[in-house]
């Protein structure tokens, strides 16, 4: 697992909460590294995987708060999705594009090992994309993508899909940023996933099954992996729809219609809070009382 042989980063280097780097984005993002997995004096293999994995999230947490700060601040409503290659998130998020294109600026990061056609799709449908290919990595990193987010230039009030790689093991053991977490998840697959990949689920905010249009084929029981999924998280949504015929995606788009919402509704909070306490510290200069 790449947060273990530390293929995620090299765990150095200084933090920029603004991710204003020289850096074209134009091109792939290469994600490889030699590894040296030697023993060390006084730790062994055991022990430096240990350090090197901590070094590697708490780097990549900071990177990661540094974007949710942003992104929030903007209005900016992030969801990562992550799924065993196959699941149908490509199509899902291209159906969605097209649904909430005239509802503000929809983009997508797209994360594979190779290839742009995800991006390509993503783009045909009019939303803007950009794509990030990982060479041997098996996961997208907070510091990849908040510079993929920063080369798209997306308008305040907008709304991002991050499209993790394909893969329910290694993804979920990174936080991008997102406001909230998508695992989904094809009734092709078997209904006992969330039992045999618990980190991916444990962590999500919904579970969208997918290809239900094919539940008469196979054997998969949806409210069998409702239960199983809720062991993991007892607070995770759930949402059964075919992103092929569109069967339950007018579901799917009022709960990203409801987390922005939600989003936006706190920022305006915030927002009024501020202006409520520079409005006081003008009016009640500091040693001064309101009616003094």
């Amino acid at each position: 697992m790449c947060s273990t042989c530390g293929c995620g980063g090299d765990g150095e280097g200084p933090i920029d909460t603004g991710h204003s780097h020289d850096h074209d984005h134009s091109h792939d993002h290469p994600h490889s590294h030699d590894h040296d997995h030697g023993a060390e004096a006084g730790g062994g293999q055991a022990g430096r995987r240990v350090r090197v994995e901590q070094e590697i999230l708490a780097k990549n947490d900071r990177y990661a708060a540094a974007n949710r700060a942003t992104w929030t601040g903007h209005g900016l409503l992030a969801l990562n999705l992550l799924s065993s290659p196959g699941s149908g998130k490509t199509t899902l998020l291209a159906r969605t594009s097209e649904a909430l294109a005239g509802e503000g600026t929809v983009a997508v990061v797209e994360g594979d090992q190779q290839t742009s056609l995800d991006a390509d799709r993503i783009r045909a449908t009019g939303a803007a994309a950009v794509q990030i290919n990982t060479g041997k990595g098996c996961h997208l990193d907070a510091h990849q993508v908040g510079h993929a987010v920063e080369s798209l230039g997306i308008a305040d009030l907008g709304l991002l899909f991050i499209e993790n790689v394909g893969n329910l093991v290694c993804p979920a053991g990174f936080d991008l940023g997102e406001q909230a977490r998508v695992v989904v998840l094809s009734a092709t697959e078997g209904d006992d996933k969330p039992l045999k990949y618990p980190d991916a689920f444990a962590t999500a905010d919904l579970m969208v099954i997918n290809k239900i249009d094919l539940l008469p084929y196979v054997d998969f029981n949806v409210e069998r992996c409702i239960e199983y999924a809720r062991r993991l998280r007892p607070e995770v949504q759930t949402l059964s729809l075919s992103a092929t015929t569109g069967e339950g995606v007018a579901a799917w788009l009022d709960w990203i219609r409801g987390r922005r919402a939600s989003l936006l509704q706190a920022r305006r909070e915030r927002l009024a809070a501020e202006l409520a306490a520079v409005d006081s510290a003008l009016h009640h200069p500091s040693g001064t009382a309101p009616g003094g």
